[in-house]
């Protein structure tokens, strides 16, 4: 922010400053640096703090462990005598006291949860003659003849600000003119994109199929008869009592939901797999009217897919990339307008498309809060919940008069997947929680490359961090994700080494280019 008359002080060409602005730099310059100086020092304050709150234990044990051993050195052969006397007198009392320790630790050993690991996972790459440049995807809704001027014009600056790049993918169906639209073109893009993502996935991790003893298979709008679950029992030949599970109709945040249930299944059955799959189909969910809500969607969902391969068994530890810490899920499907604000539905002329409500935004922020509210104290670190709490405290004794504290997250994840619906949304959570660019990037240059994919954009977000080298052992990763009904889903993850990008990656060509700078 400008200071006042420090456009008179550096600007024209009087004065003496010769003209090019020196003074006025100067004078910027010197009321700047008390701030700049303030917000170091708070900085480092705030590190400090959280330094000591999270170490609070250790520097108040230490002391008297240091008592302890000193007062166990001074004892002379006398006293250690004695103290052997006194624990034979109460035999009894170790040997039950014994007991009930090994007792309960049995009882906890056999009932606690079983770690779920992530062994590998895998996303689909299109061919490149399904790219869609944007002159290629604006000619083609020029020659359909199903639009106005208005909703063309409407799609072209959607694209221009969207965030999308030139090398993004639609299926095969929408090529052609008039597009093929039909069950068996719908059929054929589902099949591309989940077989191209799981015969990767085999391939990666040398898993015989029918050792799947779990499936779980999430896609929003197209579910056919037979299942898409049952296409990829009959294409790998599963074994009959595998326990498979269809998600229909529940937004881009199912790809979360899926995996909640795949961990669920696995805390109950013993030594098995899971796969999950997660996708979403565009051949027959295209919007054809003029309705400008519903035409936001063809310019954002674009052709992709993951394949997840997640295990409960315990040798699976060596070789697993990442241990599912928690899952969150927020459903506000209880409010009208939350529950309509993404919403299929057909237009005044017949056509079904998607719409998206003005009021999104909002509603996902709302819906966030309340996600990150019972996601903060399984992930924070206690310094950063006792500030949350006085601020909460002081914001009831002062009647609502003190700023909210926000969370500093990345006190608590060192990576941020964030689900690439659009610019917007990526935006809107770097800013509500004050991420740095680098936190974004991995969102922003997948929703460049690959647009929205829907649920599984997340997957191919963590495959962008992982080709770039920086997932350490150690690194907790927050994917989160937001759907129709309305939905705020968050997964959390921790690394169990140093992970690299696994075999034909869907960054792996082009890796090289990114992060790229993006103009809107």
């Amino acid at each position: 922010m400008d200071v006042p008359g420090e456009s008179r002080l550096g600007g024209g060409g009087g004065g003496n400053d010769g003209g090019d602005g020196s003074v006025g730099v100067q004078i910027r310059q010197t009321r700047r640096l008390p701030d700049f100086l303030q917000s170091v020092n708070l900085k480092y304050v705030k590190l400090g703090y959280h330094y000591l709150i999270s170490n609070l234990l250790t520097l108040c044990l230490f002391p008297l462990a240091v008592a302890i051993s000193v007062e166990a050195s001074q004892m002379n052969p006398d006293d250690l005598r004695q103290l052997w006397i006194h624990l034979q007198y109460n035999l009894v009392s170790i040997i039950i006291c014994s007991a009930i320790l090994v007792f309960g630790l049995t009882v906890y050993v056999m009932t606690r949860p079983r770690p779920v690991y992530l062994v590998d996972f895998s996303c689909y790459l299109p061919p490149d003659h399904l790219k869609a440049p944007f002159t290629r995807f604006m000619d083609h809704s020029r020659l359909t003849g199903d639009f106005d001027d208005s909703a063309l014009e409407f799609q072209r600056k959607i694209l221009e600000r969207s965030g999308l790049g030139e090398d993004t993918y639609v299926p095969e169906a929408m090529h052609y003119v008039p597009p093929r639209i039909s069950m068996a073109a719908a059929r054929e893009e589902a099949e591309q994109v989940m077989f191209g993502a799981l015969d990767n996935l085999f391939a990666n991790t040398n898993v015989n199929p029918k050792d799947i003893g779990i499936l779980v298979v999430n896609c929003s709008l197209f579910n056919p008869t037979p299942s898409l679950s049952a296409m990829i029992v009959n294409k790998y030949k599963l074994r009959g009592n595998i326990r498979s599970y269809n998600l229909g109709g529940m937004g881009c945040s199912a790809g979360v939901i899926a995996v909640d249930l795949a961990k669920d299944m696995l805390l109950v059955h013993r030594k098995t797999y899971a796969v999950v799959v997660s996708t979403e189909n565009i051949t027959q969910n295209w919007y054809f009217g003029n309705k400008k809500s519903m035409l936001i969607p063809n310019c954002l969902f674009r052709v992709g897919g993951s394949a997840v391969l997640l295990s409960n068994k315990s040798r699976d530890k060596r070789r697993a990339k990442y241990r599912l810490v928690h899952v969150v899920r927020t459903h506000r499907g209880a409010d009208d307008k939350a529950f309509r604000c993404v919403y299929q539905e057909q237009d005044d002329t017949g056509r079904t498309g998607v719409s998206l409500s003005k009021d999104l935004m909002a509603i996902a922020g709302e819906t966030l809060k309340t996600n990150i509210t019972t996601l903060g104290p399984l992930v924070l670190p206690i310094s950063e919940q006792i500030l949350f709490f006085m601020t909460l405290v002081a914001k009831k004794l002062f009647n609502g008069k003190v700023k909210p504290y926000i969370p500093d997250f990345k006190l608590a994840f060192e990576h941020f997947c964030i689900h690439a619906g659009g610019r917007a949304v990526i935006d809107e959570l770097e800013k509500n929680l004050q991420l740095s660019p680098v936190h974004v990037e991995a969102s922003r240059m997948t929703l460049h490359r690959f647009g929205n994919t829907s649920s599984s954009s997340i997957w191919y977000e963590l495959a962008y961090i992982e080709a770039k080298g920086r997932m350490r052992r150690g690194n907790r990763v927050w994917q989160i994700a937001f759907g129709s009904g309305f939905k705020c889903n968050s997964a959390i993850w921790e690394a169990l080494r140093n992970v690299k990008p696994s075999k034909k990656s869907p960054w792996e060509d082009c890796i090289d280019k990114y992060p790229v700078k993006l103009s809107y």
